[in-house]
């Protein structure tokens, strides 16, 4: 809950705060040309990106094997993307980290990290759809989304 807080409270508050300083630096049609201009560019970076790893996606399932890092990445991209067409320069470095193959590595390996050490001490929540029950694994239950 406290990360919701920061997401839909803080980070607005801080690209607003951003946003009129910088246009107070370079002029309110500047900044706002500069905003559309990373949404834009933002936008373009995704799609090639996501059409690379839709790419390695589909030679991974030929090759029958498991694309975990793939969709991994596919999720980033997407996060990465929305990101962008967010208006601000906070969010729009955020997003930016996410598209970049060699930033996005370093945070998916923090990622991969993260989800081992929650299988680890129980925190995963199994959603299953089609009217079965969702499963936590760490004695809760957990209402179905299916």
């Amino acid at each position: 809950m406290g990360y919701l807080i920061l997401l839909f409270t803080v980070l607005p508050a801080l690209e607003l705060a951003l946003l009129i300083k910088v246009g107070s630096h370079i002029g309110a049609l500047n900044t706002i040309a500069l905003v559309i201009l990373t949404g834009g560019v933002g936008a373009a970076v995704a799609r090639h990106e996501g059409f690379r790893v839709l790419m390695k996606i589909q030679d991974s399932l030929q090759q029958g094997v498991m694309p975990s890092a793939e969709l991994l990445d596919g999720m980033m991209i997407l996060a990465g993307g929305v990101a962008l067409l967010t208006p601000g320069f906070i969010t729009d470095v955020l997003g930016l980290l996410l598209l970049f193959p060699v930033t996005r590595a370093g945070i998916k390996w923090l990622l991969q990290r993260k989800f081992e050490s929650m299988i680890k001490q129980g925190q995963v929540v199994h959603f299953s759809s089609f009217g079965a029950k969702s499963r936590r694994f760490d004695g809760y239950n957990d209402i179905d989304v299916g």
